[in-house]
């Protein structure tokens, strides 16, 4: 039941086969199992891949069923219609368009399968792409805000600038009426005189203007504070909703970049096994001899050509034969008497009514 299964997977003729040998008859189930085989690596391969694009296992599973039995029909096709030839060279240009195929399908077969085997070295791959992404995206995002961040942040400062220039000025006066009352600058003159009065009325004005500027520049500084932290969350939020665009980046193509970026020599050598098998059972038709399933293959091929060719002459004969008696008869139809009789006087007849037409519409005319 396997056998029969793996030949009708190769894609032979049941028939022929049924009364080979069998030898003849495992040499093309292994053909068939290697056609099966891949096929079932295409499903793996698909499957994978696509889950990683849909995330989803159910249309995985439905859509890589599709691309299996799609392999499987290319395969069984390829192999199927390769024929065995009385010159290698001959049977060669036969295949190649095949082994061409087989190459294709070979690349589509192993990338999947080559990003499942390489997937934790992808991952940190994957990994070290998104966390310089995310880097970068902040820097980006910064450049939007760091200008208006600046100019607020220097808004705070001059406001401070303020209050310290204010504030060096009340000390100055402090300082001034203070040698005053001491008698250490000014007039000199100890003790409290109305120079001493009109220089400490002065730092008192002063005072009261830098507690006035202090309550002032504090609302004001507050306001800005409000401003700046209003930035900031406006930033987090900005980051906060592109970094689920980062965390998603890894899709099919993010992973096949990833996987190019790995040493190549582990990825060829599975694309080499995976070219391998899919050329396999093409090389083994090629390489194997002519044996009896293909002189009987050949057999019935040449039977049915010669049939349709016999065939095909024998429609040319009848034709020119029928040409010939054709020819024969009308000849002799062209020497009778009578025949010649009756057409002169059906003649004479189509000649008195046309002269009858013609002289009616003569008459119409006048």
């Amino acid at each position: 039941m396997l056998q029969q299964f793996f030949i009708i997977c190769s894609g032979a003729d049941i028939n022929i086969l049924k009364n080979a040998s069998s030898s003849e008859k495992n040499k093309y189930a292994g053909i068939g199992a290697t056609v099966f085989f891949t096929a079932l690596m295409a499903f793996i391969a698909s499957g994978y891949a696509l889950y990683t694009v849909f995330d989803n296992l159910f249309t995985a599973i439905f859509f890589g069923l599709i691309w299996g039995l799609l392999i499987f029909n290319l395969d069984r096709f390829i192999v199927s219609t390769i024929k065995k030839r009385d010159s290698f060279l001959d049977e060669f240009l036969q295949a190649l368009p095949r082994l061409i195929l087989a190459l294709i399908i070979a690349i589509v077969i192993s990338k999947p399968l080559e990003m499942k085997i390489f997937e934790k070295e992808i991952n940190q791959v994957l990994l070290e792409e998104k966390n310089a992404m995310t880097l970068e995206n902040q820097e980006q995002i910064a450049l939007q805000f760091s200008p208006k961040e600046t100019e607020l942040k220097q808004n705070i400062e001059d406001l401070k600038s303020e209050i310290d220039t204010k504030e060096a000025e009340v000390n100055a006066l402090y300082d001034t009426y203070i040698s005053e009352a001491e008698g250490t600058a000014g007039t000199k003159k100890l003790g409290k005189g109305p120079v001493y009065k009109e220089k400490r009325d002065k730092h008192d004005a002063a005072l009261a203007q830098l507690q006035q500027l202090k309550t002032d520049n504090k609302a004001k500084i507050a306001a800005i504070e409000t401003q700046l932290e209003q930035l900031q969350n406006n930033y987090q939020t900005q980051v906060n909703n592109t970094q689920p665009i980062i965390d998603g980046f890894d899709g099919l193509m993010a992973r096949v970049n990833a996987l190019n970026k790995l040493p190549w020599l582990p990825s060829f050598f599975i694309f080499l096994l995976f070219l391998a098998i899919e050329t396999a059972p093409i090389f083994a038709k090629l390489i194997s001899p002519k044996s009896e399933y293909d002189f009987k293959l050949e057999d019935q091929e040449t039977a049915v050509k010669t049939l349709v060719q016999q065939r095909v002459e024998e429609r040319k004969l009848a034709l020119q034969t029928d040409f010939k008696i054709n020819d024969k008869v009308y000849t002799d139809l062209s020497e009778e008497d009578e025949l010649y009789q009756f057409k002169r006087k059906k003649a004479r007849e189509l000649m008195q009514l046309q002269a009858d037409a013609f002289y009616k519409s003569q008459q119409k005319l006048l």
